[in-house]
């Protein structure tokens, strides 16, 4: 394969997992004899005018896109240009909201978690009709689970036990997008990750925290290999497929009987953990889904 390709991530968020993740893939892509450049989202203006569209600088432009970052304007400029990106634009926005991540899933008739979404409001719209959320609380009741629409590694999630625990996170979230969900019991500081490339489940683990509903490794979870079962890895490759994705690691909670349900998925699922508690490379096998796209 004589193509050169971009591999994309956000040189302004603080921390190095980012363009950890990108160097990651850079050598998976070497390995395989592909050359490719690491650029962040910052280094690449896209310009729109004089009838025409492109990316402002003196730089030969890929034949594809590995995009690591949550830059969806970016991504449609270069799938404009005729560039193949790996996820897409659309894939990435859909994953970015956890509401419209939700919607396509219950459109295929995926398992999700009991959902509720929340109203929109605007900033100051004056205050909460709390009658209105007894709805949410006759359908669900405590506790229960609201959950931002834009948040990751498990962040912007919350537990609430009571109505006014429930009403003060409403008023904190103010005008955010968000939506109210059912607690899986059986799932309480458990999950698993399974990391999907093309139609196959190359790598998994389960998480457990000890102290909180959330199982996130980010949040203090611990990890193990798993070996997931074939209804697992069908309904995680479902989901990716559902909202278009070529790669993404799925998050599925244990539902009752086992039964798994889809709690999240992350088009954009760093891979280091993945590896230090499997030893498989997920690169690897992402460069090599590309490398039989073309």
């Amino acid at each position: 394969m004589n193509k050169n390709g971009w591999i994309i991530y956000n040189g302004q968020l603080t921390g190095t997992k980012f363009l950890d993740f990108a160097k990651w893939l850079q050598s998976a892509a070497s390995k395989q004899g592909i050359k490719t450049t690491i650029y962040k989202n910052s280094e690449l203006f896209s310009y729109l005018g004089d009838n025409k569209l492109t990316i402002i600088g003196e730089r030969l432009l890929p034949d594809f896109v590995i995009f690591t970052d949550k830059d969806i304007y970016l991504a449609k400029q270069l799938e404009l240009l005729g560039i193949r990106v790996f996820n897409c634009a659309k894939t990435i926005e859909i994953s970015d909201n956890k509401i419209a991540t939700y919607q396509i899933l219950a459109q295929h008739h995926l398992p999700i978690p009991k959902t509720i979404i929340a109203p929109k409001r605007f900033p100051g719209s004056g205050d909460l009709e709390l009658d209105n959320f007894q709805q949410v609380i006759d359908e669900f009741g405590f506790p229960m689970i609201l959950k931002e629409a834009y948040g990751s590694f498990g962040e912007q999630v919350y537990l609430v036990h009571t109505k006014a625990e429930m009403v003060a996170k409403i008023k904190e979230i103010d005008d955010k997008p968000f939506v109210f969900q059912e607690l899986i019991t059986t799932s309480y500081g458990k999950d698993m990750r399974l990391h999907v490339v093309g139609d196959e489940v190359v790598a998994a683990m389960t998480r457990h925290a000890s102290d909180d509903f959330r199982a996130n490794v980010t949040a203090g979870g611990t990890m193990q290999a798993y070996q997931p079962a074939e209804r697992e890895k069908e309904i995680a490759v479902a989901a990716t497929k559902a909202i278009g994705a070529d790669f993404a690691g799925v998050d599925l909670l244990f539902g009752p009987d086992n039964n798994p349900i889809i709690c999240e998925i992350n088009s954009n699922a760093h891979i280091r953990n993945m590896y230090n508690c499997t030893n498989i490379d997920v690169a690897d096998y992402i460069i090599s889904y590309i490398k039989n796209t073309f």
